[in-house]
């Protein structure tokens, strides 16, 4: 047992390189999630939900006290573009843009953020997936270089 205590949420994105819509196939998404969930477990952190449309995704997660954000992306993409290829999950798919949004919540936003997670395909009806992005940057309070978006 450990004496450090940390229960850090976060809501990660990133996109497709270019933001092109390759990720075809709601089935094929939930693998690809399943296949992250299993490197996140591998790192001791908590998969809570994946999420996303065919330009990016959404990861809501656990992070592990000895465990670098960065560390745990820069895996995450790596091993989820070697999957992709290997298995021509998205014949079309090439990379991960570089780069990803991460945002930190307490745990009791869980609840809400989960679904919002799980409802990607039916919110993006109604928001573009930069809109989207930019409105997090700004909830956020974060500051973005607007030709990152185009």
């Amino acid at each position: 047992m450990s004496s450090t205590y940390i229960r850090t949420v976060y809501q990660i994105v990133f996109s497709t390189k270019h933001r092109e819509p390759v990720m075809i196939g709601v089935g094929h998404r939930e693998k690809l999630f399943s296949y992250m969930g299993g490197i996140i477990k591998n790192q001791r952190c908590i998969m809570y939900q994946g999420g996303g449309v065919e330009d990016h995704l959404h990861l809501i997660i656990g992070l592990h006290p000895s465990v670098a954000l960065s560390s745990l992306v820069k895996d995450l993409k790596l091993a989820s573009a070697q999957f992709i290829r290997s298995t021509k999950l998205f014949p079309d798919f090439k990379h991960w843009q570089v780069g990803y949004g991460a945002f930190t919540y307490t745990p009791d936003a869980l609840p809400n953020l989960i679904p919002y997670v799980q409802n990607q395909v039916k919110h993006h009806d109604k928001e573009k997936s930069a809109t989207e992005l930019r409105r997090l940057l700004q909830e956020n309070g974060i500051d973005f270089d607007e030709r990152y978006f185009e």
